[in-house]
C-alpha cells in the first residue's frame, strides 16, 4: 500500500434531528443544497482541490441515498485503484461491534483503516457544513507550528458563541481553553469540526479514549479537552471566509439564500474551486413565454410556467402556470400545480403542492417545510413549518 502523507477522515453519519421531516429518510451530509449539489460535495471539493486522495467516509444514520450518491468517487476523481473513497460504516467484527458511539469512537472503529495507508497526518472533518477551505494551508501551518493537533476556527457572532466549542488561544495561536458549548462563553473563537492530527498522537489519544468508562466518546466533549489537559501541541488555525453550519431549517434557507446576493460571499461559479457532484444528466430547464424569473438559480430540467422570485429550485422542479414562488427553495423534483403561492418556504424532494395551495408567508417567523415525498391537497395550508 503506498504511503499518504495526509489522509482524510470524513463525519457523514448524522442524523439532523434539527432538520426535521427534511431528514427523516435522509443522511444530513445528503441534504441537498444550492439547486444541484448535496451538502457533502464541499467537503469532498476541498479534499480534491486541497490534494488529498485518500478519503475515508463515516456513514451511519439512513446511509441509503448518500452511499448512491457518492458511488465510487468518480465525481470528485476519486475512483483510484490505490487510496481514492472508501464508504466505511459501521460493522460486526469478530470480537463484537457496535454503532459509532460518538465522532471519536467513529475514528477509533476505523484505525486499521487509516494504519493500512501509515499516514503522517490525519485530517477530520465533516459532512455537514458549506464552505470551500484549501486543507492544504491548514496542514502547512500545522507543520509550521510542529503541532500535535490544529483545529480550524472561525469568529462567531457572540449570541451564537454557546453553540460551538469555544477557543481562547494565546498570541501564537496556541489554544489555552476550550469548553464545548459553554454556558457563558470566555471568546468568540468557534471550532469548525475541522481537526489536523500527527497520526501517531491521533491514534494514542483514541486509545485512551476509548479505555475511558465516563467517555463520551466525541472530540469536542472529550479528546481535545484531554491533549489540552496534557498539555500537547493545540494549535488554532483561522479561517476568514464563508462557513455555514447548516443543521436547522432556518440556516439551510439562509445559506440558500446567500447565495442569490448580488455579489454572494460563497461563489458557486468560481472556476478555479469547482464543487463536484454527481449530475442528474436531466434535460435543459425550461421557461415558458408566460413566466416571470428574477433573482434565482434554476437547474436542469425544471419547467418553469408561473413567477419565480430570489429562489433556488433543484433539478425536476416544476412551477406550474398562475403560481408564484417567492424567497422559496424547491429541491429536486418538486412539482408545484397551477395557481399555487410558496413564499419563504422549502419544498422537499418529490413533494407535490396541489392547484390553488398556499405554503408560507411574508408575515411568518418561521420557515414553511413540506417535507419530502409529501403532498398538500387544495384543502390543506401550510403557513408555518413543521416542528423540529
Amino acid at each position: 500500500m503506498r504511503k499518504n502523507e495526509c489522509i482524510a477522515m470524513l463525519l457523514a453519519g448524522g442524523e439532523g434531528r434539527r432538520l426535521g421531516v427534511l431528514t427523516k429518510d435522509l443522511a444530513k451530509p445528503a441534504v441537498p443544497f444550492g439547486g444541484k449539489y448535496r451538502i457533502i460535495d464541499f467537503t469532498l471539493s476541498n479534499c480534491v482541490h486541497s490534494g488529498i486522495e485518500t478519503v475515508g467516509v463515516l456513514t451511519q444514520y439512513q446511509p441509503l441515498v448518500l452511499t448512491q450518491h457518492l458511488g465510487i468517487g468518480s465525481p470528485w476523481g476519486l475512483d483510484r485503484r490505490e487510496g481514492g473513497m472508501h464508504v466505511l460504516p459501521p460493522y460486526v467484527r469478530q470480537k463484537g461491534g457496535s454503532w459509532y458511539k460518538g465522532t471519536a469512537n467513529a475514528i477509533y472503529q476505523n484505525l486499521g483503516f487509516i494504519e493500512r495507508y501509515d499516514p503522517e497526518y490525519v485530517l477530520i472533518i465533516s459532512g455537514d457544513h458549506i464552505y470551500k477551505m484549501n486543507y492544504d494551508l491548514l496542514l502547512d501551518a500545522h507543520k509550521k507550528n510542529n503541532a500535535d493537533a490544529t483545529i480550524a476556527v472561525i469568529s462567531v457572532p457572540w449570541a451564537d458563541a454557546s453553540r460551538f466549542g469555544i477557543l481562547r488561544v494565546d498570541e501564537e495561536g496556541r489554544v489555552v481553553e476550550f469548553a464545548e458549548k459553554p454556558k457563558k462563553p470566555t471568546s468568540n473563537l468557534a471550532s469548525m469540526g475541522v481537526y489536523m492530527f500527527k497520526w501517531s498522537v491521533l491514534r494514542d489519544a483514541l486509545i485512551r479514549d476509548e479505555a475511558e468508562p465516563g467517555s463520551s466518546n466525541d472530540f469536542g466533549k472529550d479528546v481535545i479537552p484531554a491533549l489540552l489537559a496534557d498539555d500537547a501541541r493545540l494549535y488554532s488555525y483561522q479561517f476568514d471566509d464563508y462557513w455555514k453550519d447548516v443543521g436547522t431549517i432556518d440556516s439551510l434557507w439562509e445559506a440558500n439564500m446567500d447565495l442569490l446576493e448580488e455579489k454572494p460571499s460563497l461563489r458557486l461559479n468560481d472556476r478555479d474551486w469547482r464543487i463536484f457532484t454527481a449530475s442528474p444528466n436531466q434535460p435543459a430547464h425550461y421557461v415558458s413565454p408566460s413566466a416571470k424569473v428574477k433573482g434565482s438559480l434554476i437547474n436542469e430540467g425544471c419547467v418553469v410556467e408561473g413567477h419565480v422570485n430570489r429562489s433556488v429550485l433543484f433539478n425536476g422542479a416544476c412551477v406550474g402556470e398562475g403560481s408564484f414562488v417567492e424567497d422559496s427553495i424547491l429541491m429536486p423534483g418538486a412539482i408545484i400545480g397551477r395557481h399555487a403561492t410558496i413564499i419563504r418556504a422549502i419544498v422537499g424532494e418529490g413533494a407535490v403542492v396541489g392547484d390553488g395551495c398556499k405554503v408560507g408567508s411574508v408575515d411568518a417567523e418561521e420557515i414553511a417545510v413540506v417535507g419530502s415525498g409529501e403532498t398538500i391537497r387544495p384543502q390543506q395550508e401550510l403557513k408555518e413549518a413543521e416542528p423540529v
